[in-house]
């Protein structure tokens, strides 16, 4: 049985128009394999603490020394990392927010990104632990950043998921959604036409 887990960073929650993409993007891929699981994190009506020095202690500290409540903040993010590993492909719903990711998404990060869980330093460098699967990214901008400097997210989403062992990452853009209701209407109906080949 597929297991699709979705990631929604908007602030918008289920009104947010990366939020609608991948909800598209979902909705057939959930048809087109009967009986997928899904399992939507919704990152901005349930946002998770920022990264601090008591959270990134509880995970360098050894199992058998941590303190309770170092425990407890251990254990949200291993719910987190199985998860991810259990998950069959990995959907993001991504606004852009001043040029960058949503801070709640890169809260989530920074609860996955363990060194022994997810990746190993090694002596040619980090090696990702999780097994590759697709992971799909559904990008809605304000503006056109696409090409250029200003967009810093599709690098950085594709080094981070590397480093972690997520090679096979898949974008779908809509841009131009501020400059005017035709370049959004335009734009929206590309994102779901690339939406439509992916389920293909």
């Amino acid at each position: 049985m597929s297991k699709l887990l979705q990631i929604n960073s908007s602030l918008f929650t289920d009104q947010g128009q990366s939020t609608q993409l991948a909800d598209l993007f979902v909705k057939g891929y959930s048809e087109k394999h009967p009986g997928t699981e899904v399992n939507t994190l919704d990152l901005s009506s349930n946002p998770l603490p920022h990264l601090d020095g008591e959270r990134f202690t509880a995970f360098i500290t050894p199992a058998e020394e941590r303190s309770d409540s170092q425990k407890a903040i251990v254990a949200e993010s291993d719910k987190l990392i199985a998860e991810l590993r259990e998950a069959s492909a990995v959907v993001f719903a991504l606004p852009m927010y001043n040029f960058g990711i949503p801070s709640v998404l890169k809260s989530y990060i920074d609860h996955i990104a363990r060194a022994g869980e997810t990746f190993k330093y090694t002596e040619n460098g980090p090696v990702g632990l999780v097994d590759d699967k697709p992971v799909y990214i559904f990008a809605a901008r304000g503006g056109a950043y696409l090409g250029t400097d200003k967009d810093t997210q599709t690098g950085y989403m594709k080094t981070f998921l590397a480093f972690i062992g997520l090679t096979n990452v898949q974008f779908v853009y809509a841009e131009g959604l501020n400059m005017g209701e035709e370049s959004k209407a335009e734009s929206l109906k590309n994102a779901r036409e690339q939406v439509a080949q992916l389920l293909k």
